[in-house]
């Protein structure tokens, strides 16, 4: 029986850590992803991509800094609307090339999507999300007093802007991409999270944030009707007492059990726990609803129970 599958990855799965993250390489790593996004097609399911952008908005608030004296800095509402652009043209092109060579007729389109958030957000007072370039602590005061940046210190390595990351409410374009889905179209969409949006009297207007991408992914899945959301990582199966003797694999896991190793603290807030939130909110979302974390290459297992961990009702 075919399923509407939300498959998220990583910016980092674009730009691998030590890479330069030249446009070569972006797209050689985007071509190592068709494969796995092939082999569900194949088995007659219906996808949706999503991704990250951290590594590509990193850079270009790099950029903004190397340049201020010359151009004006973009706003990360629309950093994260460059990246979308930029990433999504990129699997759109690497996935027809590769769908061309395994003669797979699949149409496929990148989404440039909406994200909408409330102003009223706790986060916008306390901003948490660490983004771009380190600096020392000098610098770091001085963005503070000339541009009003939040600025704190990340670890031992310097100082880092951080922004806010709020709930996501709402996809402005759910209604387009579950048309699209409906009618066999493979679409990317809610890249980064989504370009950060807020509701207004006169209308919708770009914010500056940086939205969960699994958290907005479960959101897209709900909203469009998918039946699984698949949340991809390094590993290829979710572990408890990660590291130690007592190391376990879990091929499926309840929502009570997710919960439940949540507050033991066996999935930490900088790792894996965002991932087994978003992973429950939608599993919790309606009936039938799984979700799957996983790694890219063994996502075509799944289904079959050969490969990740499923996170259900019941």
């Amino acid at each position: 029986m075919s399923k509407t599958i939300v498959l998220a990855f990583g910016g980092n799965a674009i730009i691998k850590p030590g890479q330069e993250g030249t446009w070569t390489q972006q797209l050689e790593n985007v071509d190592k992803t068709c494969a796995a996004v092939a082999d569900l097609l194949k088995q007659g399911n219906r996808v949706v991509i999503s991704h990250g952008n951290g590594p590509q908005v990193g850079n270009i608030l790099l950029k903004n800094e190397f340049s201020k004296e010359a151009l004006p800095p973009m706003p990360i509402d629309v950093i994260v609307s460059n990246t979308q652009g930029a990433i999504g043209y990129a699997i759109v092109q690497q996935m027809r090339n590769y769908f061309s060579r395994v003669d797979l007729d699949i149409p496929i389109v990148a989404l440039i999507t909406q994200t909408v958030v409330d102003a009223d957000d706790t986060s916008f007072q306390k901003p948490t999300k660490f983004i771009g370039p380190f600096f020392s602590e000098e610098e770091a005061r001085e963005l503070m007093n000339s541009k009003g940046y939040v600025m704190r210190q990340d670890s031992v390595r310097g100082w880092r802007r951080v922004v806010p990351s709020p709930e996501p409410l709402e996809i402005v374009e759910n209604d387009v991409i579950r048309k699209l889905v409906n009618q066999g179209v493979l679409v990317v969409a809610v890249g980064g999270g989504g370009i950060p949006v807020i509701r207004t009297s006169a209308g919708i207007r770009g914010i500056e944030a940086v939205i969960d991408k699994d958290k907005a992914s479960a959101l897209l899945a709900e909203d469009i009707g998918a039946d699984m959301l698949y949340l991809l990582t390094e590993v290829d199966r979710v572990c408890i007492n990660f590291g130690t003797p007592n190391q376990r694999e879990l091929p499926s896991m309840s929502v009570a059990e997710a919960r439940k190793y949540l507050r033991e603290g066996q999935f930490p807030p900088g790792s894996m726990g965002p991932k087994i939130e978003a992973a429950v909110r939608f599993a919790v979302s309606g009936p039938g609803r799984e979700s799957a974390i996983v790694s890219l290459e063994n996502a075509g297992k799944v289904m079959n129970g050969d490969a990740g961990t499923i996170i259900h009702v019941g």
